[in-house]
């Protein structure tokens, strides 16, 4: 078995938490390494105490996704920060040198995968890999509606995998059909043969 490099995008959004907890119990195999990859934003301030600050909290950050994976046991995790710009051309960048087979990412409204792909027509293309966008399952069904209408309007082009959590529900059973018997048995039929009368 061939060890995989499972890239899993680390934002502060629930999306990016609920995309590697999916990772982690449907993706994930004995072995395969984790890469929590953070791109923080570069500062046009050449301040080095606000990029100290922010690496620091991109690291803070990518901890806290690392205690999710340590409560699965056999997981390796390697945890990647660095500078870059908010349109994912770092993280792609970052995701081929790396040589990630997947890249596992929270789809929210503000997702770097949107901008990425209007930018590029071939957006498996910039990763050289699989890309598996997780969506946050809905918290009520009026929220559902709009996201799911507006996710639909802006990926139906996109060259990822979408992949919507969400309860299963069971369709309620059809009614009970009566059972109805045509002919109960076929010896029960008596067939008369008449002879026709002439007169």
């Amino acid at each position: 078995m061939d060890v995989r490099k499972i890239a899993v995008v680390v934002e502060d959004v629930d999306a990016a938490r609920t995309a590697l907890q999916w990772a982690l119990h449907n993706l994930i195999r004995y072995g395969d390494i984790i890469t929590l990859l953070h791109v923080f934003p570069s500062t046009r301030s050449r301040s080095k105490k606000k990029n100290r600050l922010l690496r620091l909290k991109g690291f803070q950050l990518a901890l806290s996704f690392k205690d999710i994976c340590n409560n699965f046991p056999n997981t390796k995790v390697e945890i990647i920060v660095t500078e870059g710009d908010q349109e994912g051309r770092k993280v792609a960048a970052l995701v081929r040198e790396i040589g990630a087979s997947t890249l596992v990412v929270g789809l929210h409204d503000h997702s770097f995968l949107y901008k990425l792909a209007m930018a590029h027509t071939n957006l498996a293309g910039n990763f050289n890999c699989r890309v598996l966008a997780i969506k946050q399952p809905p918290d009520s069904p009026s929220r559902s509606m709009t996201n799911s209408a507006a996710v639909l309007d802006s990926s139906t082009n996109m060259d990822f995998s979408q992949i919507d959590i969400s309860g299963l529900q069971v369709p309620d059973p059809p009614p009970q059909k009566v059972p109805y018997r045509i002919c109960p048995s076929p010896s029960a039929i008596i067939w008369r043969s008449r002879k026709s009368r002439r007169k």
